[in-house]
């Protein structure tokens, strides 16, 4: 299309881009203005482009970073047949509730899936080891995790209800333990574990008297239960029966 120089209207060529008589730009100011608009806001485009890929890849590296260095928290209770160490009593109890094996014994079976009475034997053995091992404080801390796994038992007799009477001596618990001594007398007259855990629960509440009365049930009844043959239980805690046999 023909053009005319906007200054002093001289015909210009369709391709000139000064007027060839006053030199002015054959352009006009605000088209010129439109240009270089266009131009600046062309050659910002790949910068910005760049910016928002350098952008992108600095919250990729740091996203990465804070996870790498903050992993997810873990369950309360994921796999707690994992760890073999007792904790301390500010640890994380359901990591290590697994590890019957004691120190040092690691073991790779997950609580989660053994049965209720394995579960509660588990945990029974592991609060058992902690008390041997004079750390009471881990004792305590597995013991609410002992009697939870307890009461998903779908019946209890008399041996567990001696184990879980161990459990709440070990937490401190002496009348919780009293009460499950009676429930064992109340349903088995004269069994040793009855008497057992009453003098236990007595030692443990500081019940000299209490605790002297248990242990007289107990020499009274020894050698009638422990001819019975419907006692099978007598066999498996044979040292602890023997123990309170001949204690003065």
């Amino acid at each position: 299309m023909p053009r005319a120089c906007p200054r002093c209207a001289t015909a210009l060529r369709a391709t000139a881009r000064f007027c060839h008589r006053c030199g002015a730009p054959a352009t006009s100011e605000a088209g010129v203005a439109a240009a270089v608009a266009s131009s600046r806001t062309t050659n910002r485009t790949p910068w910005l482009f760049l910016g928002l890929v350098l952008i992108a890849a600095i919250s990729a590296i740091t996203w990465t970073g804070i996870n790498k260095n903050n992993p997810p928290a873990a369950p309360l209770m994921p796999n707690a047949g994992n760890a073999g160490n007792a904790p301390s009593a500010g640890g994380d109890a359901a990591a290590a509730a697994g590890g019957a094996g004691g120190a040092g014994g690691a073991s790779n079976v997950d609580i989660a899936s053994m049965t209720p009475e394995e579960r509660f034997n588990r945990l029974f053995d592991r609060v058992m080891r902690s008390m041997a091992a004079g750390d009471t404080g881990a004792a305590k801390q597995f013991a609410p995790m002992a009697m939870m796994a307890y009461g998903m038992l779908p019946e209890h007799n008399a041996d567990l209800r001696l184990h879980a009477g161990l459990v709440q001596v070990a937490a401190g618990n002496a009348p919780a333990a009293r009460a499950l001594a009676d429930t064992i007398l109340a349903q088995n007259p004269n069994h040793l574990f009855g008497y057992i855990m009453r003098a236990e629960a007595a030692r443990s509440a500081g019940d000299t008297a209490a605790e002297r009365k248990a242990r007289a049930d107990f020499a009274a009844s020894v050698a009638a239960e422990t001819a019975r043959s419907d006692r099978p239980e007598y066999r498996e805690h044979q040292s602890l029966i023997d123990e309170y046999r001949t204690a003065p």
